[in-house]
């Protein structure tokens, strides 16, 4: 559980309140529970990070308030055949150390997002070959169809060529298995904001950007002049240094709290719903388990364990006890409905029904159960530790002892990218609502160019594979969406996966930041006014 001492309390407020007496009347100062993992922008594909270094680095497209895709480093675009995409890149757009981008840049960025050791691979492999056509000319060809090539293509963030070779940082840091890199506390974008320091767990700040060629455009007219980003671990300590003005701005307070917020002078609470999806993952790939008590088994291969796990689940107790009512229970496997078209029987749960599982248990052989170590993060989304703990309690039921082993996001995902885990808790979600952000880099069996990079329970279904690769190619609407739709009902049949909920996300924030919800849970700071 989260829990802090009165004097550890004490102390982070003092820390906070030395970095406030710094602030200006249009710093931002900005907190939530975990920490950006790098300043590597191809090297971890996860929320907070992405958020931190999307104010600094920029993509050839991005999203609008409603999530459209608009231009940004791209002006314009055109398929101009069935495997071939051209677009011209924003005149007069410079890095922050004053180099000009170039097609040369974008070419770069795509191919460094492609290797290895970038979890973006999936899809920066899905936009094909880059080409520069001319300075100001780029061309994406494909060797096959990719019907959400805009989707995929939004995820690669440009870097400056010449700056990562002057300091050798050509290829994304191996985060999970802890490479240093002098990208991953430095940075060169071309974005609203520059990174002035970097201390990890402790504060990164990021100054204006006065060169940004976004500065005139309606849209971002807000007034920050400085970020300062604090990671406060404890929801009782984050949730008073923004009652006491210490810090303006909170991504995560705890479900539990928002209740009292919204009834505290100087405070407000903005409410959303995010485009995400928790869910439990189980090794079905090893004759025995890494973490548990049965020697030469492993019971979550038999589909029978799976299904009593997921039957055993009262997902209104964790909605109303411990998520405050801020969740979306979901049988579905995507971070949207729009991804199963909002098909009814896709996004059904298996219902709560401790007698069944009883008996799904016993037809199986494990009538007396057994133990396992679940791997959990403890700082990553909406009480995920303590919804692990719940669910410890929950499959106690069935006489499945489960150790919760709950850690700092920092090391949390690297383990799961090495495969190394027996039972996990893990979100998937962001802008994207296609069902494809899910179903090859999580859903299938992990192969070359990161597909099923973060598949750590490595689930092999062949006739899902194949429905897989077939909707990933299909430029047929309707086709594709028959596609999707078998693909899905053939993984939730096995349970491969058990999802939980889509995260309901309240932010909160001091009176006078006005600032835009977006439901895939990305603060864009070019859009806040302090006032």
């Amino acid at each position: 559980m989260k829990r802090l001492s009165m004097h550890g309390v004490v102390a982070v407020l003092a820390l906070l309140m030395v970095a406030s007496g710094h602030a200006q009347a249009q710093t931002l100062r900005w907190a939530s529970q975990g920490d950006p993992l790098t300043m590597d922008p191809h090297s971890q594909n996860e929320g907070l990070t992405n958020n931190i270094n999307g104010q600094v680095y920029e993509r050839l497209v991005k999203r609008d308030r409603q999530l459209a895709i608009v231009p940004a480093l791209a002006t314009s675009w055109q398929q101009t055949a069935p495997l071939v995409w051209r677009f011209k890149l924003r005149a007069g757009v410079t890095f922050h150390d004053g180099a000009p981008l170039t097609a040369e840049d974008v070419v770069f960025s795509v191919q460094r997002a492609q290797m290895p050791s970038s979890t973006f691979a999936v899809y920066a492999n899905a936009v094909g070959t880059p080409v520069a056509v001319d300075k100001e000319t780029v061309e994406f060809r494909l060797a096959k169809v990719n019907p959400v090539f805009l989707q995929h293509l939004e995820s690669v963030f440009i870097m400056n060529k010449a700056w990562s070779e002057k300091n050798r940082v050509t290829k994304p840091q191996d985060f999970k298995n802890k490479e240093e890199s002098f990208a991953g506390f430095n940075a060169n974008g071309t974005g609203p904001f520059r990174l002035a320091s970097r201390q990890p767990g402790i504060r990164t700040t990021l100054t204006r950007n006065p060169a940004w060629w976004g500065r005139g455009e309606p849209a971002n007219s807000g007034n920050v002049q400085e970020v300062v980003y604090t990671p406060i671990a404890n929801d009782a300590t984050r949730l008073a240094a923004l009652v006491t003005g210490e810090i303006d701005f909170v991504l995560d307070p705890a479900p539990r709290d928002v209740a009292r917020l919204r009834n505290t002078a100087g405070v407000k609470i903005i409410d959303g719903p995010e485009n995400r999806l928790i869910f439990l993952g189980m090794d079905q790939h090893r004759d025995e388990l890494l973490y548990g008590n049965v020697k030469h088994k492993n019971p979550f291969k038999d589909l029978r364990v799976r299904q009593a796990l997921y039957h055993a689940i009262d997902i209104e107790t964790i909605k109303n006890k411990l998520m405050n009512g801020q969740s979306a229970p979901t049988g579905g496997l995507t971070p949207s409905p729009q991804g199963s078209y909002n098909d009814a029987a896709i996004e059904a749960r298996l219902p709560f029904d401790l007698a069944k599982a009883r008996a799904l248990m016993a037809q199986a052989g494990w009538a007396e159960g057994f133990e396992v170590a679940m791997d959990c993060p403890n700082n990553r989304y909406i009480n995920d530790e303590e919804i692990c703990i719940a669910l410890a309690g929950m499959w106690a039921q069935l006489k499945v002892k489960v150790k919760v082993n709950a850690m700092p996001r920092a090391l949390y995902f690297p383990k799961l990218e090495k495969f190394d885990t027996s039972l996990y808790l893990l979100g998937w979600g962001g802008a994207v609502t296609d069902a494809e952000t899910m179903i090859t880099p999580v859903l299938r069996h992990p192969a070359e160019n990161g597909v099923g990079i973060f598949n750590a329970g490595r689930a092999r279904n062949d006739a899902f594979e194949k429905l897989a690769v077939a909707q990933s190619q299909e430029a047929d609407p309707h086709k594709r969406e028959e596609l999707v739709k078998a693909a899905l009902r053939e993984y939730k049949a096995q349970a491969h996966i058990i999802p939980l909920h889509r995260q309901v996300v309240p932010w909160a924030a001091r009176n006078n930041v006005q600032v835009v919800h977006r439901a895939d849970n990305w603060v864009e700071v070019p859009w806040i006014s302090l006032r």
